[in-house]
C-alpha cells in the first residue's frame, strides 16, 4: 500500500480545484490542460509520468499537483485526495478518467486480467469519487444554486452498444454509468452532481494499435467520417464540471461522432 506525500504549500482562496485521474497522456492530459486554461487549480495522478505532463507541471508550479500512483490502490487514492486538500484547501470537481483496456475474446481472458480491469476501472473510480464526496459533505456550500461539487466518470460508447473483444472493458464502463445514476440520486440533495461522458473510439495509443481494416471500419460507421480526438471530448467534461451545467445530474453524454446511431 502506498501513500502520497502531502505538499507543504496550501492555497485557501476560492479558486476552483479539480482532480483528474489518469492525467499523464491522452484524454486525461487534455482535460488537465483545459482545466488549467480556464483557471482551475488541478491535481492529477497516473501510473507513470510523461514529458508533456512534466512540461505542464513546470509551467504551472502553483496550479498543478501531479504524482504517480496505482488507481487500483484505495489507500493511495484516498491519500492523494487528502494531499490535494492539504495543498489547495478544497475540491470542486472530480474527473474519474484513469482506466485500462484489454482486447480479447472472453473465453481466453485470464482471471488476473479481469481482476485488474475491475480494480482500476471500477474500484479506482468509485474510491476516488467516494473520497471527493466525503469532502463535499463537509466543505462549506457556496451561497449560490450552483452546487457543492461535480463528479464526472469517463465511460465509453461500448458500454451502451458493445464491441467484440471488449466485453470486460464494456462491463466496467457500464458499471460506472449505473454508479453515476444511483449516486446522483443519493447526493443530489446535498448539491453534488454526478454525470458520465462516453467517448467513442479516439485517436489514442489504443486505437493506433488497431489493424488497418478495423480502423477503417470504425471510420466508415461514424457519420462524421473520422475517429475522435481527445479535444472533441474535453468540451463535454469542461461543461459538466462548470457552473453552466448546474442543473444536470445523473446523465451520460455520448461523444462519438454519431457512431452509436
Amino acid at each position: 500500500m502506498a501513500t502520497v506525500p502531502i505538499p507543504q504549500s496550501r492555497v485557501d482562496d476560492a479558486t476552483p480545484v479539480a482532480i483528474v485521474s489518469g492525467g499523464s497522456r491522452g484524454l486525461g492530459l487534455a482535460v488537465v490542460e483545459r482545466l488549467l486554461e480556464r483557471g482551475d487549480r488541478v491535481a492529477t495522478f497516473s501510473r507513470g509520468r510523461s514529458g508533456r505532463l512534466d512540461d505542464l507541471t513546470a509551467r504551472h508550479p502553483g496550479e498543478l499537483f501531479a504524482t504517480t500512483l496505482d488507481a487500483a490502490d484505495p489507500v493511495a487514492v484516498a491519500s492523494f485526495v487528502g494531499a490535494t486538500i492539504a495543498r489547495f484547501g478544497r475540491i470542486d470537481s472530480c474527473v474519474a478518467n484513469a482506466a485500462i483496456a484489454a482486447e480479447g475474446v472472453l473465453a481466453t481472458t485470464a482471471d488476473a486480467l479481469i481482476a485488474e480491469l475491475l480494480a482500476v476501472n471500477i474500484q479506482g473510480s468509485i474510491v476516488l469519487v467516494r473520497e471527493c464526496v466525503r469532502q463535499w459533505l463537509v466543505q462549506p456550500r457556496p451561497p449560490t444554486p450552483d452546487g457543492t461539487g461535480s463528479a464526472v466518470m469517463v465511460s465509453s460508447s461500448v458500454a451502451a452498444r458493445g464491441s467484440p473483444g471488449l466485453s470486460v472493458y464494456a462491463a466496467t464502463k457500464g458499471a460506472l454509468e449505473s454508479f453515476a445514476r444511483s449516486l446522483a440520486r443519493e447526493v443530489g440533495s446535498r448539491g453534488i452532481r454526478v454525470n458520465c461522458v462516453a467517448p467513442g473510439f479516439l485517436e489514442t495509443d489504443l486505437s493506433a494499435s488497431l489493424p488497418a481494416g478495423d480502423r477503417a471500419r470504425l471510420v466508415r460507421r461514424t457519420p462524421l467520417g473520422r475517429l475522435g480526438m481527445p479535444a472533441d471530448v474535453v468540451g463535454a467534461i469542461d461543461f459538466l464540471t462548470s457552473r453552466r451545467s448546474a442543473f444536470i445530474t445523473g446523465q451520460t453524454i455520448t461523444v462519438d461522432g454519431g457512431g452509436g446511431f
